[in-house]
């Protein structure tokens, strides 16, 4: 049965923000069965049931771990050769360098590679290039500056699987290359002294999943192993690995890749780790972002994540992997300031930038494109992607947003289910109407000339049109059940906690408060709504909060709420003030009743 034949949850055809509701599993008789065989509360089953788990994978799913889940590393393309010209450097002592990107995937890649490093007591130098002035990916000025300090290894880590011709000139430099990523592959592979990638074609693909944290980590299994019994340590321990997963956990969540097998026990395990607040870097990102709380995946992709990321957006791109590496406290908590200052700053561009990339949409007629195309000279391009993102949120369809500066354009584009954006700009960029562009189905970048901008958009508005209108016909926001506000307790958030970590591919749990009265209503901070509700008959009381909502349908209708009733669908979390938790709701989406 498709998803369309099946009766939307509640009866909501097109909510506020023009979605139907779908209930995620309506197979009652396996959300039973899963609650029964874990013996966990029936509503965790019904959660579980939604996300397509069966019962014999149930106990692993609830509970996963490294020792179920962790690979043999031999089992990667060219892992052996990665780990013996590394070790070769390590005994001959030779200068080593990781050269990564400068997104929270690239930092906790670099990051923990120095501490694994620094536990075996062996120097590593740690380079991020500078999004502005290098771009992205390795690039020849930066490794003949690596050259030029003694650098005769270099690997680098969420980076290089395209990059043929960098590769190609450091080997007349000399420079051996370990590539160590996981963006997707072409045919060809880069000259290397190894290439471990799960997205090489001649890969298993049972991994493609992993962050390149995730493949970092693999690759710290490996040489821990090849020291170990070449005898390197001697009588001393090896390195305690499992003590570096609060970054494989970081770096995991942040690149937004799927939540299963190996990745959820990397999340799962390295969250534990970073409640142990052993890593200086991460306490001191901790305590400026004001985590006082038992982390989970909302505070490593909405607290820590973008303050390491705004360096490489607005600020210092090394700052990111040298806070996460550092083992000075003092340091670290110069180095936290500093990021969460820049995350400020971040957040008045992006402001800024959103602000006028609206407006330009809204006056030039562009609303209704299939595509949103927004450019503009001097919007910075550390900023774009995120604009990108709000104006996919606004207008429910594909976004790109274009910086333009000395008439060349960079651009980053941010796509919805059912539409590939990646493709559409490569066959772009093929056709020679773009310079250069890539990416994924949901994600992708590109350089355009700014005489050239008009005619890309036309390509794409013609090309992908018709699975816009499809994606826009069957929008849909998943349910897992409905609850009346009184039920929404910390009793019931903590049930719900143990399916969990979520995030990509583990979406959140969402419910829905059904008929539900809203007490009060008001902005709070710069565009967000405060309610308070309740239930039917005026049973409990529940505080929501709706993101980003001033000047939208939703926002609207619970500013002017005048006492009607709503169905309102969101995420239940825990709030915790001045020692007291309670629970409240992120409110997604509503549909008014009367």
């Amino acid at each position: 049965m498709s998803e369309q034949t099946i009766p939307a949850f509640l009866d909501v055809e097109c909510s506020l923000k023009e979605k139907r509701w779908r209930l995620r599993s309506t197979d009652e008789r396996r959300g039973l069965a899963l609650s029964q065989r874990l013996g966990v509360p029936e509503i965790v089953g019904r959660v579980l049931a939604g996300r397509d788990v069966g019962l014999d994978e149930a106990e692993r799913y609830l509970n996963p771990t490294l020792r179920d889940l962790l690979p043999d590393p031999s089992s990667f393309k060219d892992m052996d050769a990665a780990s013996h010209r590394i070790v070769a450097a390590i005994r001959a002592g030779e200068k080593v360098a990781v050269f990564g990107d400068y997104d929270v995937d690239g930092a906790t890649s670099s990051g923990l590679l120095k501490r694994f490093f620094d536990l075996l007591g062996y120097p590593l130098l740690v380079y991020i290039p500078d999004r502005l002035k290098e771009g992205y990916g390795p690039n020849i000025g930066a490794f003949s500056a690596l050259r030029d300090q003694g650098v005769s290894l270099i690997v680098t880590v969420d980076c290089g699987i395209v990059s043929f011709d960098v590769l190609e000139e450091a080997k007349r430099l000399d420079l051996d290359v370990v590539v160590v990523d996981h963006h997707q592959a072409e045919t060809r592979l880069p000259t290397a002294a190894a290439v471990v990638n799960p997205k090489r074609h001649d890969e298993s693909q049972d991994f493609t999943y992993l962050a390149a944290v995730g493949v970092t980590f693999l690759l710290c299994v490996a040489l821990n192993r090849e020291l170990r019994e070449s005898g390197w340590f001697g009588e001393d321990t090896p390195p305690n690995l499992m003590t570096l997963l609060d970054l494989v956990a970081l770096g995991t969540v942040c690149d937004v890749v799927p939540l299963k097998g190996l990745n959820r026990a990397f999340v799962a395990q390295g969250l534990k780790v970073l409640a142990r607040r052993a890593n200086p870097g991460l306490v001191a990102l901790s305590d400026v972002a004001g985590l006082d709380e038992t982390p989970g995946t909302y505070h490593l992709g909405y607290l820590l994540g973008p303050r390491v990321n705004a360096g490489g957006r607005v600020g210092k791109p090394e700052f990111g992997a040298q806070l996460l590496s550092s083992n000075d406290p003092d340091e670290c908590r110069k180095l936290a300031r500093f990021l969460d200052q820049y995350n400020q700053d971040r957040k008045t561009i992006e402001a800024t930038v959103t602000e006028e990339a609206l407006e330009q949409v809204a006056q030039g007629g562009k609303a209704d494109d299939p595509i949103i195309v927004a450019a503009g000279e001097g919007w910075h391009p550390g900023v774009i992607g995120i604009v990108a993102s709000r104006l996919k949120e606004t207008y429910n369809r594909p976004a790109i947003v274009i910086g333009l500066e000395d008439g060349i354009g960079k651009g980053s584009g941010r796509s919805v289910p059912g539409v590939d954006l990646g493709t559409a700009i490569g066959v772009a960029r093929q056709k020679e109407l773009i310079q250069a562009g890539g990416g994924h189905a949901m994600a992708a970048g590109l350089t355009v000339a700014a005489d050239d901008i008009a005619a890309f958009t036309d390509f794409l508005n013609d090309r992908l049109a018709g699975d816009v209108a499809e994606a826009s016909r069957t929008a849909s926001l998943g349910i897992d059940g409905a609850i009346g506000v009184e039920g929404a307790s910390v009793d019931l958030i903590n049930h719900l906690e143990m399916a969990g970590p979520y995030g990509a591919g583990n979406p959140e749990p969402r419910f829905v408060l059904s008929h539900t009265r809203i007490v009060s209503a008001k902005i709070v901070g710069e565009n967000h709504v405060r309610c308070i509700m309740t239930g039917a008959g005026n049973r409990g009381r529940l505080t929501g909060i709706c993101f980003r909502s001033l000047d939208t349908p939703l926002g609207d209708n619970l500013l002017s709420h005048q006492g009607a009733s709503f169905h309102i669908a969101g995420h239940l979390r825990k709030n915790t003030w001045r020692g007291e938790t309670s629970a409240q709701i992120l409110i997604e989406d509503a549909i008014r009743l009367s």
